[in-house]
Formats: structure tokens, C-alpha cells, sequence
């Protein structure tokens, strides 16, 4: 296994968005930074961004709905770069309707993208990645605050985000006594491709333009915007840090004031 004496986070979901902007805070700490996504082009142009930026980054293709997929992303990381200290899931999809319309196989995709890859991932960071071997770990999962209240014609992935909440919670007390946190990050409205795409989706379903949805929704945010991903990366990067070592099991919000709970 080869010696590096930096820090290694792996980040699913890591050629846009929250993902990326979590893989440039956290190499800006010092971490190596080693990213998935289901585009091996997007990884490898985003690779060669982040090395042109100075960060020593690298990565594979990856779908986290597939056991073998996760468990070769892991162990290339490792082959590359020894075991892992960071985790950051944050692969998901969006995903909705009207329940009774929905149908089975975007239930199924919505549960496995956004919850079972959660557990997949952790799991094989846990062995393969060796983290469960260490005295200090870091496992951050990017829920929603959709995984604390019931989001309207969102109930698939609702459901699989209070799953990544309740999931967070439980391994976080297990691996309480190990060094190992495990804490969910829950964003609101964050401007991402994704966000971008959920209101299409509703403007189709309420037959409204993409301009009144974000309207709607920036007028249910206190502060009146979405957040930003640097925003809430800056939180992923707070919990990766020695000073975050007593926070665990926890579900935080980056929303704005849109999630009062």
C-alpha cells in the first residue's frame, strides 16, 4: 500500500456542484482529493482541472447503485493512495410526481442512488478503505432538509434522505467510541445543476414557467436566495476538521433558514 503523507477524501458525485466544490475546499485543507461519477470523461476532465489548479486530485467512473462498481473505486483509491480518512456521499438524484403516477423503477433508482449507495459506500470505505483500522475518521453524507420534512410531490426522495438521516444517526453512535464521525450535511435550495432540473420538473407539473417556480421557491427561503455550493462545501470542510471531533450523529442544515429544525 503506498505511503502518502496527506489526508485522502473520497467524494461520489465529484465533477459538479456540491461535490466539486467539496473536493476544492478539501484539497485547499490539505487533503488528497479522489472523486466518482458515472462519466469516466467528466472525472477525467475534472481531474485534469483540479491538478492544473494545483491539487493533487484523481479518480474513477463510478455508479454507486452497483456493489462492484464502489467496491473498484475504493480499492483504486487505496492502490493510488493508501486508506481513506474522509468520506463525503454525495451522489443523489432527484426524483418525483405524483406518488400514485410514480413509477416502480424511479422508486427504486431515487432509493438506491440516494440511500443504498450511502450504505455501500461506507461500507466498503469501512474495509476496504481501511478507515475502521484508524483512530480518526470522517464519513459526511449530503442529505436534504427534505430528510426532515415531507417535500411535496418529492416523496421518493424524501424518503431516501430522512433513510441517509436515520442511516447517519445510527452509525454515528455506533462508531462513536472509534474516532470515527459520521454526519449528515442537509442543504436547501443550493444552485446546482440538479436544482436546475427539479424546477423543470415542477414547472411541468403545476404548467408554470422555470422563472415562476424559482420565484416560489426563493420566496420561501428567509434570506430570500438559494445557497450556494461553496456554501455548503464550507460545511463538509468544517466536519472533515480536528476541530469538528465532537460533532457526530448530527443532521445540520445549510438552507437559508428554509429547515428551522
Amino acid at each position: 500500500m503506498p505511503q502518502h503523507t496527506q489526508r485522502l477524501a473520497l467524494i461520489t458525485g465529484g465533477t459538479s456542484g456540491i461535490g466539486l466544490a467539496a473536493a476544492r475546499l478539501l484539497a485547499a485543507q490539505g487533503h488528497t482529493v479522489f472523486i466518482g461519477a458515472r462519466s469516466a470523461e467528466n472525472v477525467a476532465a475534472i481531474v485534469k482541472q483540479l491538478r492544473e489548479e494545483g491539487i493533487e486530485a484523481d479518480g474513477t467512473a463510478l455508479d454507486v447503485r452497483s456493489d462492484d462498481s464502489v467496491q473498484a473505486f475504493v480499492q483504486a483509491a487505496v492502490d493510488r493512495y493508501g486508506t481513506v480518512d474522509v468520506l463525503v456521499n454525495n451522489a443523489g438524484r432527484s426524483g418525483g410526481g405524483v406518488t400514485a403516477d410514480v413509477p416502480l423503477d424511479l422508486w427504486h433508482d431515487v432509493i438506491d442512488t440516494n440511500l443504498n449507495s450511502v450504505f455501500r459506500m461506507t461500507r466498503e470505505v469501512l474495509n476496504t478503505g481501511g478507515m475502521r483500522h484508524k483512530d480518526r475518521g470522517r464519513i459526511i453524507n449530503i442529505a436534504s432538509t427534505a430528510g426532515k420534512q415531507g417535500v411535496v410531490l418529492g416523496a421518493p426522495y424524501s424518503a431516501s434522505k430522512h433513510g441517509v438521516v436515520g442511516f447517519t444517526k445510527a452509525l454515528g453512535n455506533e462508531l462513536a467510541p472509534t474516532g470515527i464521525t459520521v454526519n449528515a450535511v442537509c442543504p436547501g435550495y443550493v444552485e446546482t445543476p440538479m436544482a436546475q432540473r427539479v424546477r423543470q420538473g415542477y414547472a411541468a407539473a403545476y404548467d408554470a414557467t422555470e422563472e415562476a417556480i424559482l420565484e416560489r421557491f426563493q420566496a420561501k427561503i428567509p434570506l430570500g436566495r438559494y445557497s450556494t455550493p461553496e456554501e455548503v462545501a464550507g460545511l463538509v470542510g468544517y466536519l472533515a476538521s480536528d476541530t469538528a471531533a465532537s460533532i457526530t450523529a448530527q443532521a445540520l442544515n445549510v438552507c437559508g433558514g428554509l429547515g428551522n429544525f
